[in-house]
């Protein structure tokens, strides 16, 4: 007999009907069939459920978040509940010959590689976080704020969102770098490495890593951290995901927080886009050792029609410091004296002192959202906007074709600086460690505009990029921000560090069962 809730909502014991387009891609590998998946629901742990595509609740697990991937639909999907279920999962799709992708919930990934045609590992059900003090923490005080260095660790399974991190920080002055938006996963999140606005105070996501438990492509969990698996550690700290096994597990060192940080949110048209973008830059280098400042720079717009993306256009700066108003409005001067009387008022009223936990909320944004592209770059000291090439950027950004996506079109730029630069680039996977910005070109539209509406965009997002990078791309990206039509991407997100990878691969994963387009390989 089948345990009740194993098939999933409304699929029945008998009889299943695997819908024409997941079992044509089933089918490619080997036939699977009503046995085979009999056999997977019983290997499950009861906390564990299978579903298959004829039932009520697949759709929604199948959706990835950029619906412009929605069409690749799994054969089946394992919503796990523990790391025996992984390992379990993961034997059979290599027993049957179907590949085996994990996803944390929603599927953030921008380039739709925490999708499968095969079974899809839904990593939601692991939540529990549990933190452990440690007796030989040491405190410093910046302004107003007291921070406990490596208070302890927390331990955080792989269904762990930005968001579930979030109340730690909240109600216990917990904290963990994370990233901006709350669904995000965080196991995808370290994985590639994870920017943040605390980032360069406290070091990338990966920087706080501790230890990793990873089941890996034979089924075998092994437990990852500098004196256990130490390669496989070092490629977990920015080798990205689903590249050596499925992470079930991470333990990071978290941080005591105790006070208030500095906030801002400037905002001003595109008129001033020149001025405000050279003055941030400005900023950011002479901030880059300076681990307290962080920002956040941007052009946006949105709409669909010429007048609505001509008024929505924008240009922005959000971010937070460590230390007193006095001191944040001293480093913002030159950004607070650009622009209109009402945005000098409005820019100037927006930096105050919150705490911690109301800063994380307003960082916090969803976004992209629906439907997108992007395009992104590491920025240096040599490679930085020129006016020329920023005046490119804003007059495309106004030819936008615009969409139905409220979340629009445009560029940001995270700094970088601070405690991330003192990491040897060889030190972890991350090889990003000499530079000043992640750069971020994108572009999106809505489940219901025209087919021709997302030709137009991902069209336009093409020119935006070249346009900027008239005369030579840079030659390098950020890993988490993939774009699947990046030819170099091997130099672009590795660098150095990639053979050095294909070596953890060979040794992790030597037939290359965990595979996507951009995947770490073999040789």
């Amino acid at each position: 007999m089948l345990r009740a809730g194993v098939w999933g909502t409304a699929a029945g014991a008998l009889g299943l009907q695997v819908p024409e387009s997941a079992a044509a891609a089933a089918e490619a590998a080997r036939p699977v069939g009503h046995r085979d998946w009999k056999r997977l629901a019983k290997a499950l742990s009861p906390g564990a459920t299978l579903y298959l595509p004829h039932g009520s609740v697949y759709p929604s697990l199948a959706l990835p978040f950029n619906h412009r991937y929605a069409g690749i639909r799994p054969a089946g999907i394992v919503a796990c509940a523990t790391t025996g279920d992984v390992s379990a999962a993961v034997r059979w799709a290599r027993e049957v010959g179907l590949p085996a992708v994990p996803r944390t919930g929603l599927g953030h990934n921008y380039a739709g590689y925490s999708t499968t045609t095969g079974l899809l590992l839904n990593m939601a059900r692991m939540k529990s976080i549990v933190s452990t003090p440690t007796g030989d923490a040491r405190s410093r005080v910046y302004g107003p704020m007291k921070v406990v260095h490596d208070a302890g660790t927390v331990t955080v399974r792989a269904g762990v969102t930005n968001g579930d991190l979030h109340p730690l920080l909240e109600d216990q002055g917990m904290f963990v770098p994370t990233g901006r938006c709350p669904s995000v996963g965080v196991a995808g999140l370290v994985l590639g490495g994870g920017i943040g606005f605390s980032d360069k105070m406290f070091g990338l996501t990966c920087d706080r890593l501790v230890s990793t438990t990873v089941v890996l492509a034979d089924g075998r969990a092994v437990k990852a951290s500098k004196d256990s698996h130490p390669d496989l550690f070092w490629a977990c700290r920015g080798g990205a995901g689903n590249n050596f096994g499925v992470n079930t597990s991470f333990t990071f060192q978290y941080e005591q927080f105790e006070g208030t940080v500095g906030f801002y949110q400037l905002r001003w048209s595109l008129d001033s886009v020149l001025p405000v973008v050279a003055a941030a830059q400005h900023i950011a280098q002479d901030t880059a050792d300076d681990k307290r400042f962080h920002l956040r720079l941007g052009i946006g717009t949105n709409g669909t029609t010429r007048a609505q993306i001509r008024a929505n256009a924008n240009v922005n700066a959000i971010g937070q410091f460590y230390g007193t108003v006095q001191e944040l409005r001293a480093i913002l001067d030159p950004l607070l004296k650009i622009g209109t009387p009402e945005e000098r008022a409005r820019n100037s009223a927006s930096v105050r002192q919150v705490t911690p936990g109301e800063a994380s909320v307003l960082l916090s944004a969803t976004t992209p959202i629906d439907r997108f592209a992007t395009k992104s770059a590491i920025l240096n000291s040599r490679t930085l906007l020129t006016d020329q090439q920023v005046s490119a950027a804003a007059q495309r950004l106004l030819d936008w074709p615009g969409s139905s996506n409220e979340d629009g079109a445009g560029f940001a730029m995270f700094a970088l600086g601070g405690e991330i630069n003192q990491v040897p680039p060889n030190a972890t996977a991350f090889v990003h460690r000499t530079d000043l910005f992640v750069f971020a070109a994108e572009t999106s539209w809505a489940d219901y505009d025209l087919p021709s509406v997302a030709e137009a965009n991902l069209h336009w997002l093409k020119q935006f990029y070249d346009d900027i990078f008239a005369d030579e791309s840079p030659e390098h990206a950020y890993q988490n921000f993939p774009d699947p039509t990046l030819k170099n991407w091997r130099r672009a997100y590795y660098g150095t560090n990639y053979p050095r990878l294909v070596k953890v691969k060979r040794k992790y994963d030597p037939t290359g069962f965990f595979n996507y387009p951009q995947a770490i390989g073999t040789r």
